[in-house]
């Protein structure tokens, strides 16, 4: 029975990864989340309960903290998930980027290493840390080609450059102690829980509450789609049977521009809420409002996972037309959730402009 720490296990990725490990495995979890405004533990409800899941409230730069959990829990692995992660805030507070995501990846990995040094042979051969990271680190493609794991390094905003930070420091603790590391950069991942400051689920809720839906720029900007799911899949995957010392890229093959991604939330929307439109419109597409650009826009991402495929065998099961419509059917069936977070945390106000 693997003992797994999965720290900011009560985001948006880190909640999906714990829902399946709790119900496909029989690991068990211990979730180290320190509850910023986008942790949100409601979203552990169906798995809360299980004997095999622990919270622990905790701030991954509080090194004391984070020895004391790895002396009480003896992990035989870390899937450090906690970062801050949106953009948009990153512009409007680098600082806190920088703290969370580089000094505590640190200290995490400083706690990690001492831990492992302790244990038995067998036990530290089997050890894992690894480190979810994003495609951002690579930078901005043009209109052809694919981020690989040889791709350079060319991070554009203050939250990729931390996260390519967090990146260099994982693999300096590899090369230098010999602390067996793991690394996926996954791209835009969307679904279920997903903290509504986020392109998808605020153009679901703005489009629900008849706000306008705002679209960077001309909406040109490409991403590539990755249901939640079919990460937290791929990330099991990886720890079960990732090399220690390799990265693997984690994509959906589901390129799409963000005015396309804005036409399919509406136009599916118009299908199965046409009822919930607001006064006067023909179409849930009328809403949309073209805003100014945020600043250093990435204009194309695009992640080759094919190294991930051929070595790991993973596929992911969702494609985007399949995942959108499961993800908006469940904010249309999940006002419990999403509710108190609008009214509460975040109603949808524009962040990241520099103004």
């Amino acid at each position: 029975m693997k003992k797994v720490i999965i720290t900011g296990g009560a985001g948006f990725i880190g909640s999906a990864l714990i829902r399946h490990l709790i119900k496909e495995t029989d690991w068990q979890v211990l979730n180290l989340d320190k509850l910023t405004y986008a942790g949100c533990l409601e979203s552990l409800n169906e798995v809360s309960g299980s004997q095999r899941y622990r919270f622990v409230q905790a701030d991954i730069c509080d090194r004391s903290a984070v020895e004391r959990i790895f002396a009480e829990f003896k992990p035989d692995a870390i899937m450090h998930l906690a970062a801050e992660s949106h953009v948009d805030r990153s512009i409007d507070g680098p600082m806190e980027f920088i703290q969370t995501n580089i000094v505590g990846t640190a200290t995490l990995l400083q706690a990690a290493r001492e831990y492992w040094s302790t244990l038995e042979k067998t036990e530290r051969e089997n050890f894992r840390f690894q480190h979810i990271s994003t495609d951002e680190v690579y930078g901005s493609l043009g209109p052809e080609g694919y981020f690989t794991e040889t791709t350079p390094y060319d991070p554009r905003s203050p939250y990729s450059a931390s996260k390519a930070s967090s990146d260099h420091l994982v693999m300096a603790w590899f090369h230098t102690y010999g602390l067996p590391v793991l690394i996926t950069n996954c791209s835009n991942n969307y679904g279920p829980y997903h903290f509504p400051e986020k392109l998808i689920p605020l153009m679901i809720l703005n489009a629900l509450h008849g706000l306008p839906l705002p679209v960077y720029g001309r909406g040109d900007n490409i991403r590539d789609w990755l249901y939640v799911e079919d990460h937290a899949k791929a990330l099991r995957l990886v720890q079960e049977k990732g090399v220690p010392g390799e990265t693997y890229n984690v994509g959906g093959n589901n390129e799409r521009t963000n005015l396309e991604v804005t036409y399919s939330i509406c136009d599916t929307l118009d299908e199965l809420a046409p009822e919930r439109r607001a006064s006067g419109l023909s179409s849930y597409r009328n809403l949309i409002k073209f805003v100014q650009d945020r600043p250093g826009h990435d204009k194309r991402y695009a992640i080759d996972a094919s190294k991930l495929k051929k070595q790991l065998g993973w596929q992911p099961a969702e494609n985007f037309d399949t995942g959108i419509r499961k993800t908006i059917e469940w904010y249309l069936n999940n006002a419990w959730w999403w509710q108190p977070i609008r009214e509460g945390k975040y109603s949808g106000q524009r962040l990241g402009s520099t103004k």
